[in-house]
Formats: structure tokens, sequence, C-alpha cells
């Protein structure tokens, strides 16, 4: 089984015919805003909605503990990761305070997009979405509740036509710019993978710049700086980096998790 259900975990762990396996995940569960719509153009709304929302929370109802919160669109576990970013901690006078900055001090209404799928990055976007639509009601934003089947949810995203939207991401390929880039480069606001449709020149230039530069050390200290901008603009709120979990009769041997997401069965007999 390539997800179980963390309500399931402790179960299957206490079963002996099973084998659960675990490592950390190479993943990011996000929020992301689509920049190019009001009110989320204004970067103090941005703010506003990251600092209302009850990461601690998430991770005990719908990951079971199994999961840290980002503050980062990389997870810890990457190369070039940057320690020294301070995690916008929950704090919802300081976000009413940025939202009566903004004129919006009465709040305003929206539209949500709820993860149709369950991934190891967010099992249960429903469950998410109901506790993120309780947390932005406090500072006064009024959440409506939305999805789509996922291809449509994944085409319409592409398309720009989402305000706030659940997504993420597992690397297949263990490069900061397989986050960076993909998810957040100028490119990808036009490939569709760029949700947010955040096009930030200092944050686009550091990321090219990496991809055209050999030495690791060089291209880590470009990718600390743009983790910084991400930092400070919030296009996304990054929920979490989860566990990833295998679970597989006692009988099966030569499985072992691939940091990639991929299950490769090469090694793999059942004895």
């Amino acid at each position: 089984m390539i997800e179980p259900n963390p309500s399931d975990l402790d179960s299957m762990k206490k079963n002996t015919d099973l084998v659960v396996q675990e490592a950390s995940g190479l993943n990011v569960a996000y929020l992301a805003m689509n920049t190019m719509k009001k009110p989320f153009d204004d970067v103090r709304v941005r703010k506003a909605i990251n600092l209302a929302l009850n990461k601690d929370a998430y991770i005990n109802a719908i990951y079971r503990g199994n999961a840290i919160s980002a503050k980062n669109p990389i997870p810890p576990s990457m190369w070039s990761y940057n320690q020294k970013i301070q995690q916008h901690q929950l704090n919802i006078k300081k976000a009413k305070a940025l939202l009566k900055e903004a004129n919006l001090t009465d709040g305003f209404e929206t539209e949500l997009w709820t993860l149709p799928v369950s991934r190891p990055y967010n099992p249960a976007g429903k469950k998410m979405g109901e506790m993120m639509q309780a947390d932005l009601a406090k500072i006064g934003i009024k959440i409506n509740l939305v999805s789509y089947d996922w291809p449509t949810y994944l085409d319409k995203s592409r398309k720009g036509e989402h305000s706030l939207i659940q997504l993420g991401w597992t690397g297949d390929n263990g490069d900061p710019d397989n986050f960076l880039h993909v998810l957040l480069g100028c490119q990808a606001v036009k490939a569709g993978s760029n949700v947010a449709q955040w096009c930030n020149k200092k944050f686009n230039d550091l990321v090219e710049k990496a991809r055209k530069v050999f030495s690791q050390n060089e291209r880590e200290k470009l990718y600390m700086k743009a983790q910084e901008i991400f930092h400070n603009e919030v296009p996304w709120v990054p929920i979490v980096h989860s566990k990833v979990y295998r679970a597989m009769n006692k009988k099966v041997k030569g499985y072992t998790i691939d940091p990639l997401g991929g299950d490769i069965f090469t090694n793999v007999e059942v004895k």
C-alpha cells in the first residue's frame, strides 16, 4: 500500500503480519494565492493569511503528527535549505492589523479550492479546507470551499481560474531547481505549474542564474537568497513537509522507499 491513511498507521504497525516503512518525504504541501487577482496582489493580504493558518492543528488532526511545519518551499532534507529564515508564527492580532492596512478591515469573501485526491503531502484536502475556513474566519475572511475532479482541478488551476488553492509537490530529481524553478519561476507561470501566478524578477534572476552555475556552493548561495525573497513575498503559505509510508506483507523482501516518490520493484521478491 503506497499511501496508508495516517489514522491506520498505528494499527498497521501493531499487526505482526505487516511491515510499515517510513521516510522523510521530499515534499511540500502549500496553499497558493493567485497573485494576479485582487486582493492577493497585495503582500499584506498574503502575509495576513499566512499568519492566520494554524499549521500545528493540521499536523495533529490530518497527519497524526507525521509531518513538520513548513517555512520554505523546499524540504529541510534538501541541500540549500535556508535554516535562518524564521517561521511566520500564528498571530491573529497581527493578521487583522495587516488587513486593516490593506483597507480590508471588514475582511472579504473568496473561494478556496480543496485537493480532491489523497497525496502524502495532503491526505485530506477537504478536511484541511474546513480547518482553513475556520482559521480565516477569525480574521474576517469568508471562505467558500470548492473542488473539482482531479483533471479539471489541474486544468483550471493552470489557467489561473482559482483564488486560493491547495496543492503540493514531491521532488523527482533531488535538486532545489525542481521546486524553486518548476513551481515558482516566471516560465512556470506560462507552463501552468506556478499556480500562484507569481513572477518576481529578483527571485527569477536568482534561480535562472543557479541553473547555469556548476558550483554547488555558488548555487546554494543563490537559492538561499531566493528563499528569503519567497519568505518576504509569500506567494504561498507553505503548510507541511510530510513523512511518507509504505505498508506491505512481511513476506515482501527487498523493498526500500524511493526518496523521489517512485516505487521500484527491481529487487523485490515475496518469500
